[in-house]
């Protein structure tokens, strides 16, 4: 990887504001860490506005375009594949229940994320409303998203197209870029309210057991398809290692699609069944990014002392299997699509909402690569059952694959 190309890097640029944010944090003086308080608090007040318009933006679309798909087979992989997705959290929660008592056992995360009432605060905010909450924004969404699958509008359809790609460049061209910015600053305030070295070693835990958990999770997703396609998973598993391995150095689920789509077929994945699935899978399927989001977001609660009700924790995998399918193409898609349930279903404010992110893009790859590893399963469930029933689509060979306009790194 050039220069050039390793500066580029989103998880790049994060990890240097973070070892900046910890070296700064030892002789800043206060007044010019205020300055990065101040910026970090706007900030998230722009998240806060922007998230509502966000969410509507992209998820609309989405749905309507899932909508607009013919035949039953889109129904039911798209089915398989938010089964798998919410399993996935769900998994997530059980491990929060069961582990992280005894992981995180004493561990308290209040002073460290709650920036503004530390020794460092900003020299003045700016209150930015939102023009509607996230859960009318979701329930906009699906409503007008919905209806679009029945109206069959172009002018509408197109319309939304048009509001989505707005949208994604603001995050492509403002909000990204500044994300290293914000996490700097939440980092730079930790080490100077002397809360930074407990922060670390605490997510540290955490980033450890999510990276195994979508290694193990995979490995589960293969043991059902062998068992149900009546194949060895192992070796099913071993033929797919080399999208693993792209995802894992690419962190592009669209960039991985035609190796994807070449170890499927390897697996005997008829031509036809892996155009379809492959392409579609690698915006719906997110069962790692739900594991690591889920386990993320579950620590935090942990040690901020914030009771999650089964109830509460049920509904918010839910929806973040749904929110997640509009994840908008950028690196941190996912994480990005999911601040809004985070704050208005967990109460994350936005230095919790930077920790989040931080921790999730540190291990992105390891989540894409469980995704696009997950896809190869499903491909294989739907040949065991449609091989003979799905029309042949754009992108079933390796040449239509590499064209297809599949979002970068949506997961």
């Amino acid at each position: 990887m050039g220069i050039k190309q390793l500066s580029s890097s989103l998880l790049f640029r994060v990890l240097v504001a973070i070892i900046l944010g910890v070296v700064c944090s030892l002789f800043f003086p206060e007044w010019l860490a205020r300055i990065f308080a101040t910026f970090n608090g706007l900030f998230g007040n722009f998240l806060n506005f922007f998230v509502p318009v966000l969410i509507f933006a992209l998820i609309t679309p989405a749905i309507a375009g899932l909508g607009r798909g013919a035949g039953k087979w889109l129904g039911i992989t798209t089915g398989i594949a938010y089964i798998s997705t919410i399993i996935s959290g769900f998994i997530a929660y059980g491990l929060s229940v069961w582990l992280y008592p005894i992981l995180l056992k004493g561990q308290d995360l209040v002073a460290a994320v709650d920036i503004e009432k530390g020794a460092i605060s900003p020299y003045f905010t700016v209150e930015m409303p939102a023009p509607f909450e996230v859960m009318s924004a979701l329930l906009l969404a699906f409503a007008v998203g919905l209806a679009m699958t029945v109206v069959k509008s172009d002018t509408l359809y197109e319309a939304a197209q048009d509001l989505q790609r707005v949208v994604m460049k603001v995050i492509e061209s403002f909000i990204i870029p500044l994300l290293p910015v914000f996490i700097y600053g939440m980092f730079l305030t930790l080490g100077m309210n002397g809360n930074l070295t407990h922060t670390l070693v605490t997510f540290a835990k955490v980033l450890i057991l999510a990276t195994v958990m979508t290694v193990l999770y995979v490995i589960a997703q293969y043991l059902l398809a062998g068992a149900v396609v009546g194949t060895n998973p192992f070796r099913a598993l071993k033929n797919m290692l080399p999208a693993y391995a792209t995802a894992l150095g690419t962190s592009s689920s669209a960039a991985t699609i035609p190796v994807t789509y070449q170890c499927a077929r390897k697996n005997g994945v008829e031509a036809n069944v892996a155009g379809f699935v492959i392409p579609l899978c690698a915006t719906i399927h997110l069962a790692g990014s739900m594991m690591k989001i889920g386990l993320f977001a579950y620590s935090i609660l942990y040690m901020t002392g914030t009771h999650l009700s089964p109830a509460l924790a049920v509904g918010f995998i839910l929806m973040l299997g749904i929110t997640m399918i509009a994840a908008p193409g950028v690196p941190g898609g996912a994480i990005m699509a999911a601040v809004g349930l985070l704050q208005s279903m967990l109460g994350f404010d936005a230095d919790q909402v930077a920790l989040m992110i931080a921790a999730y893009i540190a291990i992105d790859s390891f989540g894409t690569a469980a995704n696009v590893t997950g896809d190869g399963a499903i491909a294989l469930l739907v040949n065991r059952f449609a091989k003979d029933q799905l029309p042949t689509t754009a992108g079933s060979s390796e040449a239509e694959v590499e064209e297809n306009p599949q979002r970068e790194n949506a997961k």
